[in-house]
């Protein structure tokens, strides 16, 4: 029995006869339906609708007060509601008075649904339960149609949770986090809840990280900068951790962190296959969306994987047959001042660079910025040039080749938009880097695929989608988006709706992301549509999947609309 409650906010459920009689009643009262327990002397009222999956809770038993539904179990305890299951949700439950034979509910909401939901993601990601994560991210959109807030949250775990720093799940993250302005409304907590699970998977199992403080006193940022450098040259993770965070809090700009962390990623030629360097810029990224307050944590996040990546001046394949090492050491060497744009030799460029030469590669990019070239134009045309490799990359290839071709496509894209953010002589070897990749990329071209013909693109939003039912059909979904005339944003819409309803591949992510950003900034220029059908070919060579994941994210999208998921044979 509960205290006295005002008589306004009373409705009338049932008669106490016919409960005590019964055990349990089923009622609907004001578009409400309710289970009440008659349990020894004391009456109870809660949703009917399992919090977990919304099975009937009057099929369910009771024991000592706590009450089990038969579906999966999830146990409630019957007087406050709490679960001890959290897989399932705190019950509702409904503020109940007897007058005479009659029992009396009181229907007025209890919690406000965001920040219930928001304490829910919390143990979502701790936890790492899918269904929980996509119900909060659903409430959280709902609420925030920018999606900020929840990935704020998200952020804060993975740099927090996994003591290894920065990875795949915050990449996820934060690529779906760029792209879900780009996507459908309808999609948009989709692209949250994906990054959201992929940082809860990425984290389960590790310790926790324990941050470093910065050193006591001033430090100056120039020379916080060098140490930072020394540190992860010798593979001293937490010396350079601490140099960093000493940084920030020194009042180092944006700029100027930015620009350390891209020297200590280019000091060496293209780390851990370009992951490094790429998810550096993902972080920056994350900052941005998330706010540089939160620097100190989130770039802390980031020494260890500076300093312990595999370096290709290790690697066979970068010293022989051609040394490309001691070929961009003499390029660094000589290396121009980056001009001021307007540079007109773009095209001869790419071409140079998809069939030249490693040394006529370097030469071909070191004339282009003695001709006036700016670093961040010369960076486009290395990212356009990795994009063309998986354009034009055939079928005939082994499967995990489209991995190589997307690691040097990611980098590159990764390099660019550093030079954007903050041009610097030492990020700019990164793009001769990633020159010399798309180079060892070659024979992935060999033959190259034609690049698809526009045909007639009426009805091609409707069509992708049932061309991605099929396995392996590149060549087709290629065709799809070169023959595509309608507005371009649709488009990029409708590849992220297909790329969504799949099961999360890393890779995948991070092409359709880098790709959609490439396809912005050529817009209006007659290669814009190159990266997009890139993309198309990546995507339609991993796809489909088993869509499970988007399963569990339609099941938490039916429960908020209120649909049945059980439902009685009869």
């Amino acid at each position: 029995m509960m205290a006295t409650i005002a008589p306004e906010r009373l409705v009338r459920a049932a008669s106490l006869t016919e409960l005590r009689a019964a055990g349990r009643l089923v009622v609907h009262v004001d578009r409400h339906t309710l289970c009440l327990f008659a349990d020894g002397d004391d009456v109870y009222a809660v949703d009917n609708r399992c919090p977990h999956m919304g099975f009937p809770l009057h099929r369910g038993s009771i024991a000592d007060g706590i009450l089990t539904c038969h579906w999966h179990h999830a146990r409630f305890d019957l007087c406050t509601g709490g679960t001890f299951d959290q897989f399932a949700d705190e019950l509702r439950r409904f503020p109940v008075e007897v007058e005479g034979d009659d029992v009396y509910v009181d229907l007025t909401p209890r919690r406000d649904p965001v920040e219930h939901q928001r304490g829910r993601l919390q143990v979502g990601l701790e936890r790492n339960i899918s269904l929980v994560v996509a119900k909060a991210a659903i409430v959280l959109v709902e609420a925030d149609p920018s999606g900020v807030d929840a990935f704020r949250a998200g952020l804060d775990f993975g740099v927090w949770r996994r003591a290894d720093g920065w990875n795949r799940g915050l990449t996820t993250l934060t690529c779906l986090m760029n792209l879900m302005p780009r996507v459908a409304a309808e999609d948009r907590a989709a692209a949250l809840y994906h990054g959201l699970t992929d940082v809860a998977t990425d984290s389960a199992g590790f310790e926790p990280r324990f941050p470093l403080q910065p050193l006591p006193g001033a430090g100056d940022p120039e020379r916080l900068a060098r140490w930072f450098r020394r540190f992860v040259e010798v593979r001293d993770a937490e010396g350079a951790e601490r140099a960093l965070v000493s940084a920030v809090r020194a009042g180092a700009t944006r700029e100027q962190l930015a620009d350390m962390l891209f020297a200590a990623a280019t000091d060496h030629r293209y780390l851990d296959n370009g992951h490094t360097l790429d998810f550096v810029n993902k972080a920056l990224e994350a900052l941005d969306v998330a706010g540089w307050e939160r620097a100190d944590a989130v770039l802390a996040s980031l020494p260890a994987l500076l300093a312990f990546s595999a370096r290709m001046e290790e690697s066979n394949a970068w010293r022989n047959p051609v040394d490309l090492i001691a070929l961009l050491e003499d390029a660094f060497e000589r290396l121009p001042e980056p001009g001021r744009g307007g540079w007109g030799g773009r095209a001869e460029l790419v071409e140079t660079i998809l069939s030249g030469e490693a040394a006529e590669i370097l030469e071909a990019l070191l004339a282009a910025l003695r001709a006036g070239a700016s670093a961040v134009e010369l960076a486009s045309a290395v990212t356009f040039a990795a994009a063309m490799r998986i354009a034009r990359f055939p079928t005939t290839n082994e499967f995990g080749d489209w991995d190589t071709a997307l690691h040097t496509f990611t980098f590159a894209n990764a390099v660019e938009q550093g030079l954007r953010r903050s041009p610097s002589r030492e990020l700019l070897r990164g793009v001769l880097d990633a020159a010399m990749s798309v180079h060892l990329d070659r024979f992935l071209n060999v033959p190259a695929t034609r690049l698809p013909a526009a045909a007639d693109g009426h009805g091609v939003l409707t069509e992708l989608p049932h061309l991605l039912d099929k396995q392996q059909r590149v060549d087709e979904a290629a065709t799809l988006v070169a023959s595509y005339g309608g507005d371009p944003d649709e488009l990029v819409a409708a590849l992220g709706s297909c790329l969504l309803r799949e099961d999360r591949n890393f890779h995948t992510i991070q092409c359709v992301e880098a790709a959609v950003r490439q396809h912005e900034l050529l817009r209006g220029t007659d290669d814009e549509r190159l990266p997009l059908i890139a993309a198309a070919r990546y995507l339609a060579a991993h796809a489909p999947t088993d869509r499970s994941q988007r399963q569990t994210y339609e099941i938490a999208r039916r429960l908020h609309r209120g649909e049945n998921l059980y439902e009685d044979a009869a």
